[in-house]
């Protein structure tokens, strides 16, 4: 990610992502080092904003965006993602303010934290589907101590990660086609 980002050319197309980690704490630039006694790595990341918990069951959208060839301003650009995911999940997903992600009575569905270098983005968002919620009571999830979180299938969703995937994937390329 960091490397096509690097090598981008102003005519390098931009690309969408779609993975799923292994069970992974990633810390943004602006967490604090944590301890955990779970046995789940801890990471350092040069992405935005605090840790957060990555493993299998959640879809890991990338977006390597050339916002400047686009003129999107960053603060759109973290709208567009977090539109993406409430366009998937519908009305009763939201957005909270000075929380960038996407929550469902207040507990969070989706964490983003992105790098913007020469006007590229880079990371993205990661959408909880069909997990074990449990390695985020480990830590305080995207820096706020007790958040809860929650997932698509405690919603009644019942897409496959690989379903949910190409809907969001196409979602976020519809909003950003539109910007």
């Amino acid at each position: 990610m960091k490397l096509f980002s690097s090598q981008r050319k102003e005519v390098t197309p931009d690309e969408l992502w779609l993975v799923e980690h292994p069970a992974v704490y990633t810390l943004g630039q602006g967490a604090k080092e944590v301890v955990v006694s779970n046995g789940i790595a801890v990471v350092k990341s040069d992405r935005g904003g605090e840790i957060t918990y990555h493993g299998p069951g959640q879809v890991v959208l990338y977006a390597l965006v050339d916002l400047a060839r686009r003129g999107i301003k960053v603060k759109e650009f973290v709208g567009l993602l977090e539109q993406a995911v409430i366009d998937l999940v519908g009305p009763r997903a939201g957005r909270r303010a000075g929380a960038p992600g996407v929550y469902v009575g207040g507990a969070k569905l989706a964490a983003l934290g992105i790098r913007v270098t020469r006007g590229r983005s880079y990371h993205g968002l990661a959408l909880n589907v069909d997990m074990d919620l449990a390695p985020f009571a480990a830590i305080d999830p995207c820096g706020f101590s007790g958040l809860a979180v929650t997932q698509m299938k405690d919603l009644g969703f019942s897409m496959s990660m690989e379903e949910t995937g190409k809907r969001l994937t196409k979602l976020l390329s519809e909003r950003i086609e539109d910007a």
